[in-house]
């Protein structure tokens, strides 16, 4: 016969097995960033890249929202027109002049973007007003993948980091 204190042993060890068996079988759609090793993940559904412009040295702003398993290209806004800058927005539904910033809305869909990052054009990350720096966390010239992924609990508490 058992007594008290290995039934509750018993009992307690069979609990954390379900539940670490539960961690790997229980998943969520998250906004993923591949950064060489290291994944990095957000339940957020909107997020902003910001960079400088390579030829016309000003900020440049793509923002997106998680729509389904895509993400989705919402608006863009830069201050200047001039090379790889359309003249005209063929594909925008909307332009507008906003704080100095010619804002033009979007609206395109991509299963992940990828991107790479550079001290020289200050890659940087926006979610909730917070700016992650990506040139400081992958180096310079060094590939990002933003994506939706569908990671489980154990990963997420183990292999990735929560942004």
């Amino acid at each position: 016969m058992m007594n008290k204190v290995s039934k509750t042993l018993l009992m307690g060890g069979t609990g954390f097995l379900v539940l670490l068996f539960l961690s790997h079988l229980i998943k969520f759609p998250l906004l993923t960033f591949e950064i060489k090793d290291h994944l990095l993940w957000s339940t957020n559904k909107h997020f902003a890249i910001k960079w400088i412009h390579s030829v016309e040295k000003e900020e440049w702003v793509e923002f997106y929202e998680i729509k389904e398993d895509a993400l989705l290209l919402t608006k863009t806004k830069f201050k200047t027109f001039g090379a790889g800058v359309p003249s005209t927005p063929k594909e925008s539904k909307q332009a507008a002049l906003i704080d100095g910033f010619v804002e033009l809305e979007i609206n395109r869909s991509f299963p992940s973007i990828q991107l790479v990052v550079s001290e020289n054009v200050k890659s940087t990350l926006i979610i909730d007003d917070k700016e992650i720096l990506l040139y400081e966390l992958a180096g310079d010239y060094e590939p990002v993948t933003i994506s939706i992924q569908t990671i489980s609990l154990w990963d997420m508490l183990l292999k990735g980091e929560c942004l």
